[in-house]
């Protein structure tokens, strides 16, 4: 019997035991740090054995293959360990795609990735096509390949889970976009955080599909030099695209394999630039799997985005409250601010992943009449914005964060939560920072 060793007890982790346990691996789940009760009782219940607080090497080394969960870096001893032994250290979606023939989407890109996920799962569905979500979103992949029988699987996928791939392939590879990211974990070499995300495409072959934003430099420029087998459909909001999407006379034209569909973009659900290309992306997708242009048409209309991610909370005393505690990165921040259009108050802060400010810049001077800083160590901010806006002001919890807001703002202003950082600071993740920011404010 194969021994499958997971490292990481969360969702991803889990859900591979049960995957393994079913295709009769031995399985064993280890913890550095605590489980959640709800993972224990189902590790329990399918009787595979686990360990918190703790990495037991023994039992560990002695593995056939080692999944990792992508919160853990390449260099940490126990890793290094197992490679040194020539142990596959894989992630989830190289163990979970080995035991399906289900069609893949992968999605990848440092912003708008769970947009077009969600959009693209949505549009399939109304298609009527047997689809399962999952990857960075929702269940795991492992876990729903263990438990359903899904066509097609759309796939949110990190730079950390790619670069745990050896096989893995999507016949349909989407790549949103690239700014600076998780620097920290790539010896603060842009261009090794550049090429983990083009591993999406790295088993592609000319039968399969690569949706890319062709505006985006990083992306365009990595092609010439890096040329990929797939076929190249871009997308584009500022010149003609023959093969893919673009924009033309205010329609969302969309060709592939010599045939052209046009939708009107003044119905679309989602505001903003960015959405534009999300939407393009996920319907260019969409036409490739057969989606008749209709349903597609009326999928974009009425789908709802994602959770904390430019989020309308609540109106009081004429102040707009948006949580968009998804921004956990310097650009997703800059299109929070670019989509404002009143004199804004905005909360920023967390754990900084080797953020530059100086893009935002511009829109900070033109927009932002405040801001406050929510997070243990906020000096970079500080430095950044310091002398560019009226008042600046510190805070360590939520609670006091939006009493401040509150009591700066005024008719007709914003409150932005966007916080162009990771949340493990002060939160559990940036679900947690944004349920907390909406209970806030539910508190005034």
């Amino acid at each position: 019997m194969k021994r499958l060793v997971i490292l990481g007890g969360g969702e991803s982790g889990v859900g591979t035991a049960i995957l393994g346990k079913k295709k009769g691996y031995e399985v064993f789940v280890s913890d550095k740090g605590e489980i959640k009760e709800k993972y224990k009782k189902v590790l329990e219940h399918f009787g595979i054995d686990w360990e918190e607080e703790q990495h037991t090497e023994v039992k560990i080394l002695n593995a056939d293959v080692v999944m990792k969960s992508p919160g853990i870096p390449d260099n940490v001893s126990l890793v290094k360990a197992l490679v040194a032994e020539g142990i596959p250290v894989i992630s989830e979606i190289e163990f979970a795609s080995k035991y399906t023939d289900a069609k893949i989407i992968g999605i990848t890109g440092s912003n708008g990735k769970t947009t077009t996920t969600m959009l693209t799962n949505h549009i399939l569905k109304e298609g009527g096509v047997n689809v399962g979500m999952a990857g960075n979103i929702g269940d795991s992949y492992a876990k729903m390949v263990a438990e359903e029988n899904f066509d097609y699987y759309v796939l949110e996928i990190s730079s950390f889970q790619l670069d745990g791939i050896k096989e893995f392939k999507p016949h349909i590879a989407i790549l949103t976009n690239i700014t600076p990211d998780h620097l920290d974990r790539y010896d603060y070499k842009f261009e090794n955080y550049i090429a983990s995300k083009f591993r999406i495409a790295l088993n592609q072959t000319e039968s399969d599909y690569f949706i890319y934003d062709a505006d985006d430099e990083v992306i365009t420029k990595w092609l010439e030099k890096h040329p990929i087998k797939s076929q190249l459909l871009p997308f584009s909001i500022r010149k003609e695209i023959e093969e893919g999407a673009c924009l033309k006379n205010q329609e969302i034209k969309i060709t592939t394999q010599n045939n052209t569909i046009t939708m009107q973009t003044d119905n679309l659900a989602l505001e903003g630039k960015h959405n534009l290309k999300n939407t393009m992306a996920a319907s260019t997708a969409s036409k490739l799997i057969g989606i008749r242009k209709e349903t597609i048409r009326q999928s974009i209309a009425n789908f709802h985005g994602a959770a904390h991610r430019l989020e309308k909370v609540l109106k009081i005393g004429h102040v707009q409250y948006i949580n968009d505690s998804k921004a956990t990165n310097v650009n997703a921040t800059y299109f929070a601010l670019d989509s404002m259009s009143a004199p804004t108050i905005w909360i920023v802060g967390g754990v900084d992943k080797g953020n530059d400010y100086k893009p935002l810049m511009p829109l900070v001077h033109e927009k932002v009449k405040a801001i406050i800083c929510l997070g243990l160590d906020n000096e970079k901010i500080k430095d950044a914005f310091g002398n560019v806006v009226d008042l600046m002001v510190e805070t360590f919890a939520m609670s006091e964060a939006i009493k401040v807001a509150y009591k700066i703002a005024e008719r007709g202003d914003t409150v932005l939560l966007s916080p162009a950082c990771a949340s493990f600071d002060l939160f559990e993740n940036y679900e947690d920072r944004g349920n907390q920011f909406k209970e806030a404010i539910k508190n005034l």
